[in-house]
This record gives C-alpha cells, sequence and structure tokens, in this order.
C-alpha cells in the first residue's frame, strides 16, 4: 500500500485530503507543519506527500528545500497544495523540488489526476 503525508495546518484540508487519499488506497499520515512533516519523513519516508505553501513553524518552501538535501528525500512524489496559483509561486515550487501542484480547494477528481501525472495512482 502507497503512504502519502498531508502536511498543512488546516484541519479541514487534511480531513478532506484524507478522505479522498484513502479512497484511492493510501494509507495516509497527517502533519499539522513543516517541521513535524519533516520529523515523519525521516523517521519514515513516504511515496507522495501533499503539502501546504503557508504554515506557521516552517514554511512548504522551506520543508521541500531541507526534505530533498535529507537521506531519501528525493524518492516521494510532493504535491503542493496552494492558493498561490500566480505562475511565479508555481516556478518557485517545482524549482525547489515540487513534481506538482493543485489548487486549493480541490476536488476527489482533481487530486487524481494530479496524483496521475506523478505517477502513484
Amino acid at each position: 500500500m502507497k503512504t502519502c503525508l498531508i502536511v498543512d495546518d488546516s484541519r479541514v484540508i487534511r480531513k478532506v485530503s484524507r478522505h479522498i487519499l484513502e479512497t484511492l488506497g493510501f494509507s495516509v499520515e497527517e502533519a499539522e507543519n513543516g517541521k513535524l512533516g519533516l520529523d515523519k519523513c525521516l523517521a519514515s519516508m513516504p511515496d507522495v506527500i501533499l503539502l501546504d505553501w503557508n504554515m506557521p513553524v516552517m514554511t512548504g518552501i522551506q520543508f521541500i528545500s531541507k526534505l530533498r538535501r535529507s537521506e531519501g528525500g528525493d524518492k516521494p512524489k510532493v504535491v503542493f497544495c496552494t492558493t498561490e496559483n500566480d505562475v511565479a509561486h508555481i516556478r518557485e515550487a517545482i524549482s525547489a523540488g515540487a513534481d506538482e501542484y493543485v489548487m486549493k480547494p480541490f476536488d476527489h477528481e482533481t487530486l487524481q489526476i494530479k496524483l496521475q501525472l506523478v505517477g502513484v495512482v
């Protein structure tokens, strides 16, 4: 079973994302900020990470920069989930190591398409 870590400070987004991912057959873990997410990754690297951009403690960009430099951190597919939709933000996320991005709010179909694009569904 593939594993997914949802790193988002919004409990509602984590709940919605968890429901979608579980219906797609993922085992799901959650973290409410980048620091907790990174700790979980270092303990057990997931197959996929859904990553929020704006979070307290550690932003999504800080998280992915540290993740990609850590051992095994090049393996997970990272999908940024964000309300930031301008090209500069998207470019920054991709250059920091994101594999894909999805706009909030998203639905089951949209998230499934993004996960298919990165090859995990």
